[in-house]
């Protein structure tokens, strides 16, 4: 969640939605990881939980990663065993987290309160082996929030605020300075690579809407995808690179992407532009798709609902 220009409401929604230790109605849901075949429609819950669980990437190894209560977790599809994974002193980690292309590594979004600057919330980039351990620093300035892996893995692209409004930069992995990709005054959000690293996918309000939109890998020819009266986040091009899956809410929410609102999960056929419903509409929100989350098959996508207790 980036709310450009409403600092401190920002930051204060952002802790009810990254840590519900801090927000009641958090504790009034249950968890639903679901999988969903885009071919046949099928949805499965693959694990519930009394718990709020946000934004599930799909390992190729059979497994899921997941955040929750700012811990990283990894969950067995076979045993539908949950175990934490040991991200060591990062133990604020919000929901954007993600899977290297290799599958050897992991990206993730922590509040590092030690930074120096004065902003209330201090999220940056980290980079840790996929199987645990110790997290490094990538982005040199908070917050930020990460997105996606190019390709070749040696860049990741992710939502930042500098200066009052919140764009999408890109960084080397082993750190560096960064580089700014979107100049214009709405939120930009949600950057995800094309698998054949031709295009950067992402969320803009520069219209006076969000919609889907998507630009060359340097930032340049950014192109609108999507034109309709719902508020449309964070697109996912599938590994095979045939489909974009998003997440839609039915209303307007201007340049916010609250928990607990009426949402659908869509997709774009990337070749011919045409957009058809995955899911009937749904209790979700933040955490339900806000990471690259497809199977390694390009048939499926996990992603969480939720419901009242």
């Amino acid at each position: 969640m980036k709310l450009p220009k409403l600092h401190a409401a920002y930051i204060a929604a952002y802790y009810l939605i990254t840590f519900p230790a801090t927000a009641q109605q958090k504790h009034d849901t249950c968890s639903y990881i679901q999988s969903l075949d885009i071919y046949t429609g099928k949805i499965d819950t693959i694990f519930s939980s009394d718990k709020h669980i946000e934004a599930p990437n799909w390992h190729a190894n059979n497994y899921l990663l997941v955040n929750s209560y700012g811990k990283i977790y990894t969950l067995d599809l076979a045993t539908k065993r949950m175990q934490e994974l040991n991200t060591g002193f990062a133990t604020e980690c919000n929901n954007d987290h993600g899977i290297s292309p290799d599958g050897m590594w992991l990206a993730i979004s922590h509040n590092d309160r030690k930074d120096s600057s004065t902003k209330p919330y201090k999220s940056a980039i980290y980079i840790l082996p996929i199987t645990g351990g110790t997290p490094k620093r990538v982005t040199p300035a908070v917050p930020s929030f990460w997105h996606g892996w190019s390709p070749d893995g040696k860049t990741i692209a992710y939502c930042a605020e500098r200066n009052g409004n919140f764009d999408i930069y890109a960084v080397n992995t082993s750190g560096g300075e960064e580089k700014r990709l979107t100049t214009s005054d709405g939120l930009d959000d949600g950057p995800d690579y094309a698998p054949d690293g031709r295009y950067i996918y992402f969320n803009s309000y520069r219209t006076g809407h969000m919609q889907i939109w998507r630009m060359l890998m340097d930032g340049s020819m950014p192109e609108q995808l999507t034109f309709d009266n719902h508020s449309n986040w964070f697109p996912h091009p599938s590994p095979d690179n045939k489909w974009i899956a998003y997440i839609s809410y039915t209303s307007d929410e201007k340049q916010e992407h609250l928990f607990g609102k009426q949402v659908k999960l869509r997709l774009m056929n990337i070749k011919t532009k045409a957009i058809k419903d995955l899911t009937p509409v749904f209790f979700g929100g933040q955490g339900t798709i806000n990471v690259p989350s497809w199977s390694p098959d390009s048939r499926k996508i996990a992603f969480i609902s939720y419901a009242l207790k």
